[in-house]
């Protein structure tokens, strides 16, 4: 921005460069026009007054000398008659010389007329260049300017496809980790809920649970009966862990809903009547809880050894637990040694109340593992929302960087630019030279 000061009022205006440089074209023009005629009605002036002078000088000159011939004509009449013709001649004679010399001042003057007119052709052609090469200049910077507008366009373009194609992926990855939270992963197309554990077991067993035993609780002879019964021997045919599971699925009860303590105290019965270690329940019941959404829930507090779990955790489970008496094998290993060798049964109390306590420990643990887990994922859906809502603001970065380009001036262009800067002083202090070397003229 440039600033004009008004020399009536004294107030001071900022104009944009473009508009800085017409006023500047247009008082440049107008004063050089002012002063070219200037000159003109100043050399005509001079002209006029050096051939009046002249003429003056010679009318005064031929009338003194006529005077002085007329006094002695008075005085020599006697030699008028004899003299006349000579008179006539020397009479014609000044007036040829004085002729070739006011001829001489007339050339004179015409030379000093084309010296300034060529002086004025030279400073005239002198400002020509160099307004030609401002305007080149002008023209530079407005491609410059186009060019950088284009880019600015392109690059804003380019951000904003880019933050679009985010947000797209972040609203995918939410809405596919709230699909994850809200179904929990089961695959209930076409199966049950039952089959769909069974499958799942099965694709490990060759791997995983060689000695494993897992199939469906057919015996009701004590009245009831669970889903599944689970069972694992080390190579030696020492069972070290045995689970009853019970199986149930929303969808199975459309005429009313029910809650998972409703089966609670029946699966309960089960394992005690089906010499089971350990109780869990694989619910799809009260979709919504918090509870038990939230991984692996411990219900030994009402019903001992007992876990309500989802069904995505029901091989973590088995393997969770598995683990834990694989753990503890020795100590069975041990128990057996030492009941075949009588050795004093408090001892085996003492190892077994410390093998409940590691075990308890290392359920603690895993437990806590487990709701760490659901609970980054939680966070991790919250992440992604504040995502969301980051490259959703930045639409008014993109508004602002927009203004910004639409701003953009040449002399922002040329800021911190010394060599545009140079060109731009060396044109005013050109001009400025310009204005005052006719001003000195003048």
């Amino acid at each position: 921005m440039q600033e004009i000061k008004c020399p009536k009022c004294g107030e001071i205006f900022q104009v944009e460069e473009s508009s800085y440089a017409a006023i500047v074209k247009q008082v440049r023009d107008k004063e050089f026009s002012k002063e070219i005629k200037n000159r003109e009605t100043q050399f005509e002036n001079e002209k006029q007054n050096a051939i009046q002078l002249a003429k003056l000088e010679v009318e005064k000159e031929f009338t003194e000398k006529l005077n002085q011939k007329d006094a002695e004509i008075v005085g020599l009449k006697s030699e008028i008659s004899a003299e006349q013709a000579a008179k006539k001649v020397e009479i014609s004679e000044t007036i040829a010389q004085k002729d070739k010399e006011i001829t001489e001042l007339k050339n004179k003057l015409d030379s000093s007329d084309k010296d300034k007119e060529l002086e004025i052709n030279k400073v005239t052609s002198k400002m020509q260049l160099q307004l030609s090469e401002k305007d080149n200049c002008i023209e530079k910077l407005n491609s410059e300017k186009a060019l950088t507008e284009k880019n600015c366009q392109l690059r804003e373009q380019s951000l904003k496809d880019t933050y679009e194609e985010k947000l797209r992926f972040k609203d995918e990855e939410i809405a596919r980790y709230k699909d994850f939270k809200a179904k929990l992963s089961t695959k209930m197309v076409g199966e049950s809920l039952e089959q769909h554990c069974e499958i799942e077991f099965n694709h490990l067993r060759a791997t995983g649970f060689q000695n494993a035993y897992f199939e469906k609780d057919n015996d009701a002879k004590t009245g009831s009966k669970g889903d599944y019964i689970y069972r694992d021997k080390d190579t030696e045919g020492l069972e070290f862990i045995s689970i009853m599971f019970e199986m149930k699925n929303e969808m199975d009860t459309t005429s009313s809903k029910k809650k998972n303590e409703d089966f609670l105290k029946e699966l309960d019965k089960d394992r005690k009547e089906k010499n089971c270690e350990y109780a869990v329940l694989v619910s799809m019941l009260e979709p919504e809880s918090e509870l038990y959404n939230a991984g692996i829930v411990d219900v030994s507090h009402k019903y001992p050894k007992m876990y309500v779990i989802r069904p995505q955790f029901f091989i973590p489970i088995i393997t969770l637990l598995r683990n834990a008496a694989m753990n503890s094998l020795e100590y069975k290993k041990e128990l057996n040694m030492i009941k075949a060798q009588n050795i004093d049964i408090s001892n085996f109390e003492a190892e077994m109340n410390d093998f409940k306590t590691k075990f308890a420990k290392n359920y603690e643990l895993a437990s806590r593992k487990f709701k760490t887990a659901i609970e980054e994922i939680d966070k991790t859906i919250d992440h992604l929302q504040k995502t969301k809502e980051a490259l959703l603001s930045s639409e008014n970065n993109l508004r602002l960087a927009n203004n910004k380009a639409e701003d953009l001036s040449i002399k922002r262009l040329t800021k911190n630019n010394p060599t545009m800067e140079a060109k731009f002083d060396a044109l005013k202090l050109t001009t400025k030279k310009t204005t005052k070397k006719l001003h000195n003229n003048n």
